[in-house]
């Protein structure tokens, strides 16, 4: 609500909104050669010349659409600039990552490339955000007002219904008051933005925001997702995938939650110990040079267990063979360091053998996931700044 004077003394109160400052307009593409066109003609349209406007595309295509871009930038009466990266680190959402540094605007708008969230709610979404003082406007498909009937068929709308529902389901405080996670079309405040601390892998980089570093204050707009102009879908069973990953290192991210994971994780790996042990032995091995052997296939599973769904954003610190070692190393002393301990314990603490092999369990256990985090997967220093990709080429149009 803004006030404005029209009396000398008096103070009339307006409906007007405040006026919003500039907007930058993220969209990351990859082979979009097809939609940017539009794209840029719909923005032309819809964002009105009393808001300041920049549009920064993201580019990871290996077609055309960077020399379309430029093209179409000719029209266009707003600045327009590529951001084209030789190596797609962390997929669209890396991109759009690489979007959020490089903005300079006090609204960033975040959105896809194949005219499926309409332009014409820039406005809207930065207004909101202004009049609520908001950090973060989701643009929902699944309020009063919101649609998905840009979503092609059963399959893909039963897919988003049920990775809403996953992802608030692990995530309900983090989650609470955004009623569409998985939209891709947002404004968020640049002051409100800590870019450093975003580990995104594949698209969904609202989540990621939202889990990592939400704003206190959340609202929502509807809208209704639009059929894709052009083109095909980046959708894929690999995009599931990696969805599934980022979930999971997303919850995983506290200690405790880690612990509980590495532990889940360690489970699982008396499969292939067990059958690797049943292979060995039936080819008439002997049973402990077959237990020896069959324990590093259990070790492996761990490992590339780990490192995908646990301490993803950590690997970065050593090489992979320098982790495989070390964590190799500290599985195997696990082993070493039981029976001594279970001797320890049944001597000097007269437990029975059962308790003093759980109580083990328990000790090695533990040792062996503080082991692992601080000898394996060091974190990144305090104040130390992750190493920004140098093939990223930035070219205004």
């Amino acid at each position: 609500m803004s006030q404005e004077s029209t009396v000398p003394g008096e103070v009339v109160e307006t409906a007007e909104i405040p006026e919003p400052g500039a907007v930058t307009i993220v969209v990351p593409t990859f082979n979009e050669s097809a939609n940017v066109r539009q794209l840029l003609h719909q923005i032309t349209e819809a964002v009105p010349a009393r808001l300041p406007c920049e549009v920064l595309f993201v580019d990871d295509s290996t077609d055309d659409t960077p020399e379309v871009i430029e093209e179409a930038a000719q029209d266009c009466p707003f600045p327009v600039t590529v951001l084209h990266r030789q190596e797609p680190v962390g997929g669209l959402g890396g991109a759009v990552v690489e979007g959020l540094k490089a903005a300079t605007s006090d609204w960033i708008v975040v959105m896809d490339g194949d005219c499926q969230h309409p332009p014409s709610l820039v406005p809207d979404l930065v207004a909101t955000g202004e009049r609520a003082n908001a950090g973060l406007v989701v643009a929902s498909r699944y309020i009063k007002g919101g649609s998905r009937a840009g979503l092609a068929g059963s399959y893909r709308v039963a897919v988003s219904r049920g990775a809403t529902w996953l992802t608030k389901a692990l995530f309900p405080r983090r989650l609470h008051g955004i009623s569409d996670p998985m939209s891709g079309f947002f404004a968020i405040r640049r002051s409100a933005v800590t870019a450093e601390v975003l580990q995104p892998l594949g698209y969904k980089i609202l989540l990621e925001l939202a889990v990592r570093s939400r704003p206190r204050r959340v609202t929502e707009v509807p809208f209704v997702f639009q059929d894709r102009f052009a083109g095909e879908s980046k959708s894929t069973a690999q995009e599931g995938l990696r969805f599934l990953r980022h979930l999971a290192g997303l919850r995983a991210a506290s200690p405790v939650a880690r612990m509980v994971g590495f532990g889940l994780i360690g489970l699982t790996g008396f499969l292939p110990n067990l059958l690797g042990l049943w292979a060995l032995t039936a080819a008439g091995m002997h049973y402990v040079p077959a237990e020896i052997l069959a324990n590093q296939l259990g070790v492996a599973w761990n490992f590339v267990l780990i490192e995908h769904l646990l301490f993803r954003e950590r690997r970065r610190h050593r090489r992979w063979w320098d982790r495989a070692g070390r964590f190799a190393l500290l599985a195997n002393a696990d082993l070493v360091l039981r029976i001594p301990l279970i001797a320890l314990f049944v001597h000097q603490l007269h437990l029975g053998v059962l308790s003093a092999t759980a109580l083990a369990l328990v000790t090695t256990f533990v040792l062996r996931f503080v082991a692992t985090e601080a000898l394996v997967y060091l974190p990144r220093r305090a104040g130390e700044k992750p190493v920004r990709d140098g093939r990223t080429a930035r070219r205004a149009v």
